[in-house]
């Protein structure tokens, strides 16, 4: 797992792909917070969008965010608890334009984005991109632990998001996977063993 121990503007992890165009996504991850303000959870960002693809939790306890572009769809009424893991995954395809998020593999109503397709690759942790892979904001950072990074250049299915959620077999992502990220860490953070699960060896 990662783990990302104080707040900052600078600690973060770079995610790298080849892929440098995308009309669906589907992001999934799992989390481990105490925090109660704003926090980035995954930010994708192209030269001329910063908010391409992100996903983030909004400081009111039951809200989530999705963004693509200039599209906000904010997810209330979400069962969220501090200091426990998460399964998050978060959907969206140009060919509808909808955006969707599954927390602990419960899905959201499905609302609209936007519908373009997204061109760019800069993928970070840990940090939201105001600007394009750089300058970072402090008050939005991520403390605490992430882990099981992946995602795919289509939208799953909810048995497949199900499985995800479950640990059980799922196909690993086709665009990132955890098993075989290729990352760059930047400033403190921590590539450490996960502790809450004895019964897989996850990193």
């Amino acid at each position: 797992m990662l783990t990302f121990p104080q707040e900052t503007n600078t600690a973060h992890v770079r995610l790298m792909t080849s892929r440098e165009k995308f009309t669906a996504i589907t992001v999934c991850l799992r989390f481990f917070t105490d925090l109660r303000r704003n926090h980035i959870l995954f930010s994708l960002a192209t030269p001329t969008k910063d908010d391409a693809f992100v996903i983030f939790k909004r400081t009111a306890a039951g809200e989530l965010e999705q963004r693509s572009k200039n599209g906000v769809a904010i997810f209330d009424g979400q069962d969220y608890t501090l200091n426990s893991w998460h399964s998050i995954c978060a959907t969206w395809a140009s060919e509808t334009g909808l955006g969707q998020l599954w927390l602990d593999g419960k899905p959201s109503t499905r609302k609209f984005l936007q519908s373009e397709a997204i061109k760019g690759k800069t993928i970070v942790l840990g940090q939201e991109q105001v600007k394009f892979g750089r300058f970072f904001a402090r008050q939005q950072s991520f403390v605490g632990m992430l882990t099981d990074v992946h995602m795919w250049d289509n939208m799953l299915s909810p048995c497949e998001i199900q499985r995800y959620t479950n640990q059980t077999n799922f196909t690993p992502g086709n665009v990132l996977s955890w098993g075989a990220l290729d990352f760059q860490i930047s400033d403190r953070v921590l590539l450490e063993n996960k502790q809450s699960d004895c019964n897989h060896s996850n990193f």
